[in-house]
């Protein structure tokens, strides 16, 4: 038992990371309603989080490699300890937002890189495989109890409660028992630490991803309420483009850096490993489609159908527990059946289930049909990410798996942030184009209660329930008659746009399967690399 110690520590820092986001979705109508916010700043502030990890996750890659991955565990630990508890005392949206999706994600950063180093370093041949696949499960352990922990929590004591526990967790047992984790000694650095690679990759994809979930206000391309206009247009492509060309030069300065004879933020040879980038963009489109998914769900659970966050957990159970169950499973198959294989099977059974989810999304519960989908996914989703670590990490030498590790995480949390802000700049733009439209043709309404909700929906429109829409309604002075109209082309309009947010998932999930073209064709046994980079 004590061999498994280091792995279970490991483990344990990475659920309750992992548990963390999905528990704030299960909960995001009731957060809105503790904190007096909108369901879209919450898709700002859960989209900020994974972006925050996916900005510094190089960063922390390279202070592991620097100062030591156990060290840079036991730090970024202790810094999201303090983001769990400043969210859990939060008394408002500000302080979620600086405890959560910044001090939390800060701290992951540093923790996620180190993780997959850290078992690297104390497992080696098949017990290292067991370690890889012990992380997969323990991950998706985290996805499959995180609706349903959080739901329960939230609902017979308060979402602050879930942060509480993260905090109590790192303290008392993670941090004492990171003793038990062996790590390499620190190698002589070369030249000083890459501060201009960290600002470049974090400007680069800070843009894109805030660009995309300003969209929902700014609009796409015909501009609804942006700051300002480009040539009569929205900013969003503009600014999307632009963090895609400060990419670019964070891609040359690294080159750069590298030539100079200095350690560089991100070895770009990395990069030349086809396997290792088929598993990167594979790794990006799985959490995609596991972040867009969970952000619409609870929206369309508790908005349409009005179940608690409680219930709501318990809905999304058949695709959490075929996740997790998939996820374990899939470590067996990969002993017959080669990643290119597994990963695809799992991509194709997502976008089925996605598909059979969206046929779902009606008025009335379809319960039957949505426990079908939630399953599907799970099991397409699990089947594909307990081959993604192993693809990864054996695509190199074990000297880079902290370089490695990064990667991943910057591929996973860019993947979850691009999912929230894609998944849920399509509802909102959905929902404020449909119920626009649907007022501005129905006869049915006064024309001049047509004329303000039209005015009021052009700086966007929020997701919320239909009591509460009502009552937003009448607390404005509108007539009984109007209200009843109105409400049924905003319920008509919301659904339409909820389907419109996983239509997204789906389209991104078939872009992902042509992505998976060099992923490695056989049965990965150990850990040795296909490939060998030049050395770093």
């Amino acid at each position: 038992m004590r061999k498994w110690l280091p792995i279970l520590v490991l483990g344990l820092g990475q659920f309750v990371m992992v548990i963390d986001g999905t528990v704030m979705n299960v909960s995001i109508t009731t957060v809105v309603a503790d904190l007096d916010t909108t369901v879209s700043s919450m898709q700002l502030a859960i989209a900020t989080f994974t972006l925050t990890m996916a900005a510094l996750m190089l960063a922390g890659a390279g202070l592991g490699s620097r100062i030591g991955r156990r060290k840079t565990f036991v730090i970024g630990s202790i810094i999201y300890g303090i983001g769990s508890l400043t969210t859990a005392l939060a008394p408002g949206f500000g302080t979620l937002f600086i405890g959560w999706s910044i001090i939390e994600g800060i701290g992951a950063a540093l923790v996620i890189p180190a993780i997959a180093a850290l078992a690297a370093v104390n497992y080696s041949g098949k017990d290292r495989a067991i370690a890889y696949a012990m992380l997969g499960g323990i991950a998706g352990a985290a996805a499959a109890a995180g609706p349903l922990i959080g739901g329960w929590v939230t609902s017979e004591f308060s979402w602050r409660w879930v942060f509480a526990a993260e905090t109590l967790l790192i303290v008392a047992v993670i941090l004492p028992l990171t003793g038990t984790i062996k790590d390499l000694s620190v190698q002589p650095s070369k030249g000083r630490f890459d501060f201009a690679g960290v600002v470049l990759s974090a400007s680069a994809m800070g843009t894109v991803v805030l660009a995309l979930v300003s969209a929902s206000t700014w609009g796409f391309i015909e501009p609804m309420n942006p700051p300002f206009t480009i040539a009569g247009f929205s900013p969003t492509i503009p600014a999307v483009l632009l963090g895609l060309g400060i990419g670019w030069v964070f891609l040359e300065w690294e080159k750069k850096v590298r030539n100079s004879g200095r350690e560089p933020l991100l070895g770009t040879d990395l990069l030349g490993i086809p396997s290792l980038r088929a598993g990167l963009a594979s790794q990006l489109v799985l959490y995609f489609i596991i972040a867009g998914s969970f952000f619409i769900l609870p929206l369309y659970l508790q908005t349409v159908l009005n179940l608690n966050a409680l219930e709501s957990g318990i809905r999304m159970l058949p695709m959490s527990v075929a996740l997790f169950v998939m996820a374990i499973a899939g470590s067996r198959l990969a002993i017959r059946f080669s990643p290119k294989q597994l990963i695809r099977w799992g991509l194709v059974t997502a976008c089925l289930g996605l598909l059979l989810l969206i046929g779902a999304i009606t008025p009335e519960a379809r319960g039957t049909l949505f426990a079908i989908a939630m399953a599907v996914i799970g099991i397409g989703i699990g089947l594909a990410i307990s081959q993604i670590g192993n693809v990864n990490l054996s695509s190199a030498d074990e000297s880079r798996s902290n370089e490695i590790g990064g990667l991943q995480g910057t591929a996973q949390n860019l993947g979850s942030s691009l999912g929230v802000a894609l998944a849920g700049t399509a509802l909102f733009i959905g929902l404020a184009a449909t119920f626009t439209s649907s007022v501005a043709s129905n006869d049915q309404i006064d024309a001049a209660v047509q004329e303000g909700v039209i005015q009021a929906a052009e700086s966007g429109v929020q997701v919320i329930s239909i009591q509460q829409a009502e009552q937003l309604l009448t607390d404005a002075g509108v007539p009984q008659d109007d209200i009843t109209v109105i409400v049924q082309d905003y319920a008509e309009s919301k659904l339409q746009s909820l389907r419109a947010g996983l239509g997204i998932v789906f389209v991104i999930g078939l872009i992902g399967l042509p992505l998976t073209r060099r992923l490695p064709d056989r049965p990965l046994v150990g850990t040795q690399p296909d490939t060998e980079p030049s050395p770093h």
